[in-house]
C-alpha cells in the first residue's frame, strides 16, 4: 500500500495481456528483448539498435520486470514497451502464444522457468547477451539442478569473461561465446555525441567539478566535508532516489551555497545564485553529465553494490567509489590501471580526490580502458543474425 515501486509493480501488469494484443499480431513475428531494469535496457541497447537500424521495419517488443525501467523507457520509439507478466506457465503460455516472436534476447540476467520452457518447446531461439556468472550462484551448486536445467533452453550464451565461460562448461554447456560487455558500447557512443546540457554549462561556468553520479545518503554524508575544503570547485549531485526527503536531506547537509536543478534553472543569470553544489532533482540526466566534470564519485559502494562506473570512464573521468565493489569486473579493472580508487572513510576520500583532481594519467587511462573494450555488439549481432 506504502511502496510506489510495488504499486506500479502491480498496477503496470493489470490488463496486461489486453493491452498486448492491441499492439501485437502473431504475424508480427516481432524481435523480443526483456530487461530486467533500466541498466539492463542501457546495457542491451546496442545490439537492439543496430538490428532495428539493419531490419527498420522489423517490429521489436520490450518487457521490463522492474518499474524502474519500464517507467522510464515507457515511451521508447524503437520498440512496444510492456511489463513481462509473472512468470507462471499459464502466463508464459499466453504470452507467447500472442507476441510469437522470431527470438528472445535476454541481457546479463533475469532467468525465468516457465518464459524459457516455452520458448525451447516452440523452437524460438533465446540468446543471453553480456551473461555473467560467479561461482556463489545457485546454477553451480550441488542443489542447483532444477536452476541448471533453465540455462538448457539457451540457444546461445554471449558471455563477458572467462569465468563465465568456464563455468558454464563445468555443468556441460558449450554454446558461448566470450563476447565481453555491450556497455562498453552503449557508453563509448554516449560519450561521443553527449547531450549537451546548457543549465550545466551554466553552474560549471569554467570551475573544475566534481560530479557525483547515483548517490546514497552513505556517500552524500562523506561527500559533504569536500565543498569546504575546495572552494574553488564546483559539486554535482544526482542521487539515486530523488523524492522529496533525500533532496532535504542532502541539502542540509550542504549548508549554504547549494541549489536543486529545478530551481537554479528558472534564474536568469549567476548573479541570481552562487551556488558551489547543485542537486540534480530529475530522473535521465546522469549519462551526460559526467562530460562537464574533472573527477567523478560514483554510488551504492556502501549498500548493495557500486552503479555505472562506466558513463564516466567513457568521458574520461577518474573515478572514486565505495568498498562495495567485488561483482563489478570494470571497478576492479580501473583500480589496477591507476584509473579509479575505492574508499571506506572520509579521510580516504580526501586522499583519493587529491590523487586524482590533477591527474591526466588517470583520466587518459579511464577513456582508452572504454575504447578497448568496446566491440561486443557487433560480435553478437553478427552471430544472431547468420544463425537465423
Amino acid at each position: 500500500m506504502f511502496n510506489t515501486k510495488a504499486r506500479l509493480f502491480i498496477k503496470g501488469r493489470k490488463d496486461i495481456f489486453k493491452k498486448i494484443k492491441e499492439r501485437i499480431s502473431k504475424t508480427d513475428k516481432p524481435i523480443w528483448f526483456h530487461f530486467a531494469s533500466l541498466g539492463e535496457f542501457e546495457q542491451g541497447r546496442p545490439v537492439l539498435e543496430t538490428l532495428k537500424s539493419a531490419q527498420p521495419d522489423k517490429k521489436i517488443i520490450v518487457t521490463f520486470f522492474s518499474p524502474s525501467g519500464y517507467e522510464i523507457r515507457k515511451n521508447y520509439t524503437l520498440a512496444e514497451v510492456f511489463y513481462l507478466p509473472i512468470d507462471t506457465a499459464f502466463n508464459a503460455k499466453r504470452f507467447l502464444d500472442i507476441v510469437n516472436p522470431q527470438m528472445a534476447i535476454f541481457t546479463k540476467y533475469e532467468f525465468w522457468h516457465f518464459y524459457f520452457q516455452g520458448l525451447k518447446d516452440r523452437g524460438i531461439p533465446l540468446y543471453v547477451i553480456s551473461g555473467i556468472f560467479r561461482p556463489g550462484q545457485a546454477f553451480f551448486k550441488w542443489y542447483g539442478s532444477f536452476y541448471r536445467n533453465i540455462l538448457k533452453s539457451v540457444t546461445y550464451f554471449f558471455v563477458q569473461n572467462q569465468e563465465s565461460e568456464d563455468l558454464l562448461e563445468s555443468v556441460g554447456l558449450d554454446n558461448v561465446t566470450i563476447s565481453g560487455d555491450t556497455r562498453f558500447d552503449r557508453v563509448y557512443e554516449n560519450a561521443q555525441i553527449p547531450k549537451q546540457l546548457a543549465e550545466i554549462e551554466k553552474f560549471v561556468n569554467g570551475s573544475p567539478t566534481l560530479i557525483c553520479g547515483s548517490t546514497w545518503p552513505e556517500d552524500e554524508t562523506l561527500l559533504s566535508v569536500l565543498p569546504g575544503k575546495y572552494p574553488e570547485w564546483k559539486f554535482i549531485i544526482a542521487p539515486h532516489e530523488i523524492h522529496e526527503r533525500h533532496i532535504e536531506n542532502i541539502e542540509k547537509l550542504f549548508p549554504g551555497d547549494v541549489v536543486r536543478l529545478s530551481v537554479f534553472s528558472k534564474q536568469a543569470s549567476l548573479s541570481d545564485l552562487h551556488p558551489t553544489v547543485l542537486i540534480i532533482d530529475n530522473i535521465g540526466m546522469l549519462s551526460s553529465l559526467y562530460q562537464y566534470g574533472k573527477v567523478a564519485y560514483v554510488g551504492g559502494g556502501f549498500g548493495a553494490g557500486i552503479h555505472n562506473t562506466l558513463e564516466a570512464a567513457a568521458f574520461g573521468k577518474p573515478v572514486i567509489f565505495g568498498p562495495k565493489y567485488d561483482k563489478f569486473q570494470e571497478a576492479k579493472d580501473l583500480i589496477a590501471i591507476g584509473a579509479a580508487k575505492s574508499i571506506a572513510s572520509s579521510a580516504e576520500l580526501m586522499e583519493a580526490f587529491n590523487l586524482f583532481k590533477e591527474n591526466e594519467a588517470a583520466a587518459d587511462a579511464s577513456k582508452k580502458y572504454v575504447e578497448n573494450k568496446k566491440g561486443a555488439t557487433a560480435l553478437i549481432v553478427s552471430m544472431i543474425t547468420r544463425s537465423v
